[in-house]
């Protein structure tokens, strides 16, 4: 008996939170899949680190040793400012600080700072510039993000909206697996050109990059991940790149246009059927009441507003006084006559 209602509490449980158990478990399984993604990457490239850090270490007592006029001391002062000044964009191999803050280098940064990809290889070197930065982007990010946001719903009306619909009334086919077929589609094209063959065009233009590393900068750029570790652009050598200004510019329309079109199938996705029937299974009960609640108000409405359309077709019929009124006004305009009888039906009455 205490088994069966406890079984019988446990159910009812459930089926109450059962939103409130769905997000406890999209919490946990997100937190296993952070905890995992760490754990793989330090095994795989914690090796690789270390065994940088003991090339780096025998290329520096191998320099000392053949140059014994460089104390380590001077030797890590100049390594530290070396770095420092590479972290504000400005390398002392083949330098040239004129491409750091031309208008198109400007142009270029200011893209990355308003789409928050932000690779890091060029950032402001002075207070001023800080500051701007700063008030540039608590005005700008929103601004960007409201204008991807209109840009991306106008073309996913061309590209989305109207070829599902029109597949679906051509073919007579389930809208939620043609969509599904769509988006599939859709993703494939957008890889195809924002991903692949740019990734060709650069194994091409930069002398220093395989195809997966070029993939890889794509993707972690179109994607606003933006590590910064690759930045097409900068090699030293101005034989591989003879317009830099060009190429920079060329870059920046291609990341701008990437990012709507990833936006666009991301948007597609969300929008599936099947989507948006999992993250229902996520929300809360007053949701999901204040949802039945909006359908039973809009049901209710369209059935006022048919009963309104059928009463405004019927005739209208009178009232009981109106009726009376007129009868007692059609027997004064109508003069009084005898009823002349019969004599057959004056006998029967007789």
């Amino acid at each position: 008996m205490v088994v069966s209602c406890t079984r019988g509490w446990c159910a009812r449980f459930m089926d109450r939170h059962q939103s409130a158990l769905n997000f406890a478990l999209l919490v946990v399984g997100y937190i296993l899949y952070l905890l995992i993604g760490a754990g793989i990457f330090s095994a795989i490239e914690l090796p690789y680190e270390q065994e940088l850090r003991r090339e780096l270490r025998e290329a520096q007592q191998d320099f000392l040793s053949n140059n014994p006029c460089v104390s380590e001391a001077r030797l890590e002062e100049l390594l530290a400012r070396a770095l420092e000044a590479s972290n504000y964009g400005v390398s002392v191999l083949g330098n040239d600080t004129n491409r750091n803050w031309d208008f198109v280098s400007s142009l270029f940064f200011s893209s990355t700072v308003l789409t928050t990809t932000g690779y890091g290889h060029s950032v402001p070197l002075s207070d001023e510039g800080k500051a701007f930065c700063i008030f540039y982007s608590i005005f700008g990010i929103p601004v960007t993000l409201f204008f991807l946001t209109v840009v991306v719903q106008r073309i996913m009306a061309v590209v989305t909206r109207r070829p599902v619909s029109y597949f679906h009334r051509r073919w007579a086919m389930s809208k939620s697996k043609l969509a599904a077929i769509h988006a599939t589609c859709l993703a494939l094209i957008i890889a195809l050109l924002f991903l692949i063959i740019p990734a060709w065009i650069f194994v091409s233009l930069e002398s220093d990059w395989d195809f997966l590393e070029s993939l890889y900068f794509c993707f972690i750029s179109l994607t606003t991940i933006g590590l910064g570790d690759y930045v097409p652009g900068e090699t030293h050598s101005k034989e591989a790149i003879p317009h830099p200004t060009l190429y920079r510019l060329a870059i920046t329309i291609y990341l701008l246009l990437g990012l709507v079109f990833v936006l666009v199938v991301l948007e597609t996705c969300c929008e599936l059927p099947q989507m948006k029937r999992l993250s229902h299974r996520f929300y809360q009960e007053k949701v999901k009441e204040l949802d039945s609640e909006t359908t039973n108000i809009i049901n209710s409405d369209q059935l006022s507003e048919t009963s309104d359309h059928v009463t405004n077709h019927l005739p209208v019929i009178p009232s009981v006084s109106e009726q009376a009124a007129s009868l007692q006004r059609d027997n004064k305009s109508t003069p009084y006559s005898a009823v002349s009888v019969s004599p057959t039906v004056d006998n029967k009455l007789r």
